[in-house]
């Protein structure tokens, strides 16, 4: 009985070292990783700064909405024509574009653990205690389905015994997506306003006046009278002469009429 409560005692003191002293364990873990192709994707916000109080940032987006962007970090830069500024260093109408590419990478982790040890304690399917080469003692707990190397030859837990040369080795595999975000806000300043004129400089003032113009006075014109043409120079008078002889004979004819009518009457 009492070398049984100093067995039970002795295995406690062993399984608190092991516990306490991990790192004295013979374990070898190598751990590779394979990453598969990335893929990305890139969104670009256009915006209007709106108001900058204390840290926080309103902006009109370029659908009319405004956001608001609460407590900006003071080591937060904005590229602003080149330069590097800070959140108390932008002004209302500044334009800020806001580039966010967002990559997508899955990988492969792989970590292979092997263990080398002389069996000191084994309870089966559970754990394992393996004394190492530096004389100390470390307990395991087996996984399911584990598989041991004695002399050359695989067997499951159940057929370890006290004093076996072992080695096992566990590879785990942990698929995984590493998602990175890339931010650049980059911006414009607002055109500056116009200078007033310097105070000594003459200011030209031009005085438009809008003038009625005077009734227009209907009058009328007398109609004039075209001019008499003249003949062309090819006429003669001829014409007219022979008119005027005929006209004669015609009266002489009539005069001579009225005088024989007058000498039957007196008869």
């Amino acid at each position: 009985m009492k070398l049984f409560k100093a067995s039970c005692a002795l295995f406690a003191a062993a399984t608190a070292a092991i516990w306490m002293n991990p790192a004295n364990a013979q374990v070898q873990s190598s751990t590779d990783t394979k990453e598969g192709a990335s893929s990305k994707v890139v969104n670009v916000e256009h915006g209007e700064v709106v108001l900058v109080d204390g840290n926080d940032l309103f902006v009109k987006m370029d659908d009319g909405q405004v956001r608001h962007f609460p407590n900006i970090s003071e080591s937060a830069r904005v590229e602003v024509d080149g330069q590097q500024v800070g959140i108390h260093d932008l002004k209302p109408g500044m334009k800020l574009q806001r580039e966010l590419t967002v990559t997508t990478t899955p990988r492969m982790v792989t970590q292979t653990q092997t263990v080398t040890g002389k069996i000191f304690h084994v309870t089966p399917p559970i754990t394992v205690i393996l004394t190492m080469d530096n004389g100390q003692n470390q307990s395991f707990k087996i996984p399911k389905d584990q598989k041991f190397n004695v002399n050359g030859e695989m067997v499951d837990a159940f057929h370890l015994k006290k004093g076996m040369l072992i080695s096992a080795t566990k590879v785990t595999e942990v698929p995984e997506t590493v998602v990175a975000h890339d931010r650049k806000v980059t911006g414009t300043m607002p055109p500056p306003p116009p200078s007033p004129p310097p105070a000594d400089a003459p200011v030209l003032l031009v005085e438009t006046t809008h003038v009625t113009p005077p009734p227009v006075e209907q009058t009328q014109t007398a109609a004039v009278e075209p001019a008499p043409q003249e003949l062309p120079k090819t006429g003669t008078e001829m014409p007219l002469i022979g008119l005027i002889g005929l006209a004669a004979l015609a009266a002489a004819g009539g005069m001579r009429l009225m005088s024989a009518r007058l000498f039957r009457h007196t008869d």
